[in-house]
């Protein structure tokens, strides 16, 4: 996995909109087989060359919570980071992504209410410039008032 910031936490008091943080990750054949098996989500678009050749996708796919953990993953590690609470998550899935691609996610902060440590975050997933994923969440932050 490829970042442009070290892991940690940034408390609400140094959260400012603009704030952005991302990760870049190459999507494997592995990871595609532990997610379906973690989530028990065995779909053969994702796992069966023959059967994904025959749909709309005409290959394999990366199922979409996959590549939807990787906003989780920089919101969890990165903006606002550890510590944080996810309080809401809309998704739009506009393209598949595929065994072998190199997925771009991107969070960044949109408003901030201090008084109740409430983040909104506009997210997306980018595979070749092209965005695959697009979304907001809300979250938690974590204070130092409370460390």
């Amino acid at each position: 996995m490829l970042d442009n910031l070290p892991r940690g936490t940034i408390c609400i008091e140094d959260i400012e909109i603009g704030m952005m943080r991302y990760l870049r990750k190459v999507v494997t054949d592995e990871d595609i087989e532990m997610f379906a098996q973690i989530s028990t989500d065995h779909n053969p678009v994702h796992l069966d060359d023959d059967y994904a050749r025959d749909t709309i996708f005409e290959g394999r796919i990366a199922h979409g919570m996959l590549t939807a953990g990787l906003i989780s993953a920089v919101i969890g590690e990165q903006l606002p980071g550890h510590g944080t609470v996810y309080m809401g998550q809309s998704l739009k899935f506009l393209a598949p992504v595929r065994p072998g691609d190199m997925v771009y996610a991107e969070v960044k902060v949109t408003d901030i209410e201090f008084s109740k440590r409430r983040v909104k975050m506009d997210c997306h997933c980018s595979v070749d410039g092209k965005k695959v994923l697009i979304g907001e969440a809300t979250v938690l932050a974590p204070s130092r008032k409370f460390d």
